[in-house]
């Protein structure tokens, strides 16, 4: 990715997209410096890094009246841990995406009189924070059940974890269910797919975050697949996943 001017930014916040209320978001991440200088250091001081740690910070347009509207997602998820995906130039499958699990720390809204109502917020990290790509675009409705389009992330390492965010949207129809999950492969044809990671079965809107256990994927290529139950079901959700 080349240079480029901050347009199309994206923030899913659990069960909130947040993008088009938004027009500031910023991405931190930070290790501990550990002070270890000593009389054998040749008057240079030593650090050691200590605890790892990311935070996000959002402000914009303030609204609210529907669970997805930031006033609402805010106060419901204040104190509250779940998966957040920030993307710095769209939300294709294949674009860039930063995920983790991070707690709705605080939430702030109110300005003097004649602005534009705003917000701002922070989310601090409780998982790792991994650089990797979406896997399925929030944009796309899905009333049955299919597969995604297969992401090229590589093999994951022994003592490594494959990562991935599910933000359920929106949800319509009678009885709607949709069971998403995470399938890995050797080639892009996906001939015999392995399933990595379930996301828990739901009907409602909100957000899960998953990863494995730590040992080897020989597999390279990934893909969101889903099954979809239920009379007239639609669900918009957005996944991202990575490897860390």
């Amino acid at each position: 990715m080349s240079k480029f001017v901050l347009l199309n930014a994206r923030l899913f916040a659990v069960a909130a997209d947040l993008t088009g209320a938004s027009n500031k978001i910023e991405l931190t991440a930070e290790i501990e410096e550990k002070e270890t200088t000593n009389y054998a250091s040749n008057g240079w001081s030593e650090k050691l890094g200590g605890l790892a740690s990311a935070e996000i910070s959002g402000e914009g347009q303030w609204e609210a009246g529907d669970p997805s509207l930031v006033d609402n997602a805010s106060w419901a998820q204040l104190g509250g841990v779940g998966p957040w995906t920030v993307c710095p130039a769209g939300a294709a499958v294949g674009d860039l995406a930063y995920l983790t699990t991070a707690m709705r720390s605080n939430y702030t809204q109110g300005e003097s009189v004649g602005a534009v109502a705003p917000w701002s917020g922070t989310a601090k990290s409780s998982w790792p924070l991994v650089r990797g790509q979406i896997g399925h675009p929030n944009g796309t409705a899905r009333t049955s059940t299919g597969t995604g389009t297969g992401v090229q992330l590589g093999a994951v390492a022994a003592g490594k974890r494959l990562y991935a965010a599910l933000h359920v949207l929106s949800v319509s129809g009678t009885t709607p269910s949709i069971t998403a999950r995470i399938e890995s492969d050797d080639s892009n044809g996906f001939p015999s797919p392995t399933t990595q990671l379930t996301f828990t079965a739901t009907g409602a809107v909100g957000g899960e975050a998953l990863r494995t256990s730590g040992s080897a994927i020989t597999d390279t290529w990934y893909r969101v697949a889903w099954t979809i139950s239920g009379t007239t079901p639609s669900f918009l959700f957005a996944t991202s996943f990575g490897i860390r």
